[in-house]
C-alpha cells in the first residue's frame, strides 16, 4: 500500500508529472523504500500512452496494412483496395491504449508504495509543493511535466480548429484533404499514415528537406517514399495565413509565402513542442528556466535548486520516452542517495516510424566532420544489395556508419524495414567505444535486416584493403611469406 507521509513530515521524494519520467522516478523511489508522492493533474501514462507513441504506432500499423494490401502485387499477390473506416481504426487505437494503461495506472503505483495525488501541483517555496489544497513538504523533488504541442502564431490558424498530436485521435471521419504543418518526425509519420488511409496530404515546412536532424540521404529516401504514397511536399516555404472558406463545410485555405493556396478540410500542426513549465511556481522554488521555458539542468539532471531535479521533455532536450526514462534513473538515484550520476554519457538512439523507418544514434557525417575534418570515415550499404530486403520486396533502405579520426564508431543511421530494431546494436557499439571494423567482425544471422550495418562495415574494410598503399604493403607481406 502507498505510504502517506505523516503530518508535518516531509516526503523523501515528490514527483510532478505522471508520464514516463515521473512513473520511472516514482517506482524506483518506492522500490528502495522511500516515501514518495506522485502528482498528476490528468491521467498517469503521459503523452506516450495517450497522445504520442502508443496511438501513433497503432495508427501506423493500420495504415501499413492498408498499404500492404494495395501493393500486394509486389509479392505476387493480387492487390486489393480495402474500405477504410477511421472510426473503427480509432476504436482499435483506444483498445491498444486500454491494454497498456494498467501498467501505468494509479492502482499499480499505489500497490508499489507510491501515493498518487490528483491535481495540478505548483511550488510555493524551495521545499514545498501545493496541490489539491494540500502542502507537500519534500526532501527532494523531480519535475517531470513533459511538453505540449507548439502552435505557431500564424494568422488565422487558431481559428481553424487545428489538430495536434493530442487531438487528432478524436477524429472519426477521414479528412479528404489534410495539410500538415511541419516535416519533422510527427508530421512525416502521421502525414504518411493518413495518406495511406486515403487522405490527400500536403506537408508544409520552411526547411528544405524532411527530418532535418537526419543524414541528407535519409531525408531523400523518405521524401521519395512519401511521394510514392501520394504525399505532396511543400518545402522551403512558410504559411502566411489560414482562413475559413464561407460555405465550404468548414474547409480552410492555407496560404503559402510562394503564393500557393491549399484547400484543406483539416490542418494538423506538428511544428515542435514546448516544455510544460507555466504556472509551476518554479521561480518560487529557485528553479531557473531558459528563454524557451525549459528547466535548466546540469549533466546529473539537477536544477538550480540543489534539492530539485528535472527529467524528460521539460528540460528542453529531445522528446523521447526512452530518454525520459534514462533521465529518471539517473536523477532518482542522485536525488535519494546523492550520487552524481551523469545522464549524458549514454548514446541516445531514436526512430522515426515511417516507411522506410529512419533510425539514428550518435553523430551525423556533417557533425563528425565539424569535429575531425577529413579524418572521418564513412561507410555505407544499400538495401538493394541486402538479400533479406530483396526477398521481402523492401528495397528502400540502407545504412550510414560514421567513424572518428581514430576509427571509432561515433554515429549510425539505418533506413528501411527493421531499422528501429537494429539501431540498438549500433548504440551498443558506440557506447563501448568500438572501432568501425568491429561491426564487420560480428556474425549476423542470414538473411536479416540487421546485416545492413555489417555490410557497410564490410564495404569500409574492402575500400581500405583496395587502397594502393595497403595493397603494396600486403604484397610485401605475401612475398616474404612465400620464402618460407
Amino acid at each position: 500500500m502507498a505510504r502517506r507521509a505523516r503530518a508535518g513530515r516531509p516526503y523523501d521524494l515528490v514527483v510532478l508529472g505522471g508520464g514516463t519520467g515521473g512513473l520511472v522516478s516514482a517506482m524506483i523511489a518506492a522500490g528502495v523504500g522511500a516515501r514518495v508522492a506522485l502528482v498528476e493533474e490528468d491521467r498517469t501514462g503521459g503523452d506516450c500512452l495517450w497522445t504520442g507513441c502508443v496511438p501513433s504506432k497503432a495508427l501506423i500499423a493500420s495504415a501499413g496494412l492498408v498499404h500492404a494490401m494495395r501493393t500486394a502485387d509486389r509479392l505476387g499477390l493480387a492487390g486489393h483496395d480495402p474500405r477504410v473506416d477511421l472510426g473503427r481504426i480509432m476504436d482499435r487505437v483506444r483498445e491498444t491504449q486500454d491494454r497498456i494503461a494498467p501498467h501505468d495506472s494509479p492502482e499499480r503505483l499505489a500497490a508499489a508504495g507510491v501515493e498518487v495525488i490528483a491535481g495540478r501541483g505548483r511550488f510555493v517555496g524551495e521545499r514545498v509543493i501545493e496541490v489539491a489544497g494540500r502542502r507537500l513538504r519534500f526532501r527532494r523533488a523531480i519535475v517531470a511535466t513533459g511538453s505540449s504541442a507548439a502552435v505557431p502564431p500564424i494568422p488565422g490558424l487558431a481559428d481553424a480548429d487545428p489538430l495536434t498530436h493530442a487531438t487528432v485521435w478524436d477524429l472519426r471521419e477521414l479528412p479528404a484533404r489534410l495539410v500538415v504543418v511541419g516535416a519533422g518526425p510527427i508530421g512525416c509519420e502521421l502525414g504518411q499514415a493518413f495518406a495511406r488511409l486515403g487522405s490527400a496530404v500536403t506537408i508544409v515546412d520552411v526547411a528544405d528537406r524532411v527530418l532535418t536532424r537526419e543524414e541528407p540521404e535519409a531525408s531523400a529516401r523518405l521524401q521519395a517514399a512519401l511521394a510514392e504514397d501520394g504525399v505532396e511536399l511543400r518545402l522551403s516555404t512558410a504559411i502566411t495565413r489560414v482562413r475559413r472558406v464561407a460555405g465550404a463545410g468548414g474547409a480552410v485555405d492555407v496560404e503559402l509565402a510562394d503564393g500557393v493556396v491549399l484547400r484543406a478540410d483539416r490542418v494538423l500542426v506538428a511544428a515542435g513542442r514546448v516544455p510544460r513549465t507555466a504556472d509551476l511556481g518554479l521561480q518560487s522554488a529557485g528553479v531557473q528556466t531558459d528563454e524557451g521555458g525549459a528547466v535548466v539542468v546540469d549533466p546529473t539532471m539537477r536544477t538550480t535548486n540543489r534539492r530539485i531535479f528535472a527529467v524528460g521533455d521539460v528540460t528542453g532536450g529531445p522528446a523521447f520516452t526512452h530518454l525520459a526514462a534514462h533521465h529518471a534513473r539517473s536523477a532518482t538515484v542522485g536525488a535519494l542517495f546523492g550520487l552524481r550520476r551523469r545522464a549524458d554519457r549514454t548514446p541516445v538512439p531514436w526512430v522515426t516510424f515511417t516507411d522506410p523507418e529512419v533510425a539514428h544514434v550518435g553523430l551525423t557525417e556533417a557533425q563528425a566532420r565539424d569535429r575531425w575534418g577529413d579524418r572521418v570515415a564513412v561507410a555505407r550499404s544499400d538495401y538493394a544489395d541486402l538479400d533479406r530486403a530483396v526477398t521481402a520486396a523492401a528495397g528502400r533502405g540502407g545504412a550510414v556508419l560514421v567513424a572518428d579520426g581514430r576509427g571509432r564508431l561515433v554515429g549510425a543511421t539505418l533506413m528501411g524495414q527493421g531499422a528501429g530494431e537494429s539501431i540498438a546494436e549500433m548504440a551498443a557499439w558506440i557506447g563501448s567505444g568500438a572501432k568501425l571494423e568491429r561491426v564487420s567482425q560480428v556474425i549476423h544471422a542470414y538473411p536479416t535486416f540487421a546485416e545492413a550495418g555489417a555490410r557497410a562495415a564490410d564495404e569500409h574494410l574492402r575500400r581500405r584493403f583496395a587502397a594502393p598503399s595497403t595493397r603494396r604493403a600486403l604484397a610485401v607481406v605475401l612475398a616474404v611469406r612465400r620464402l618460407f
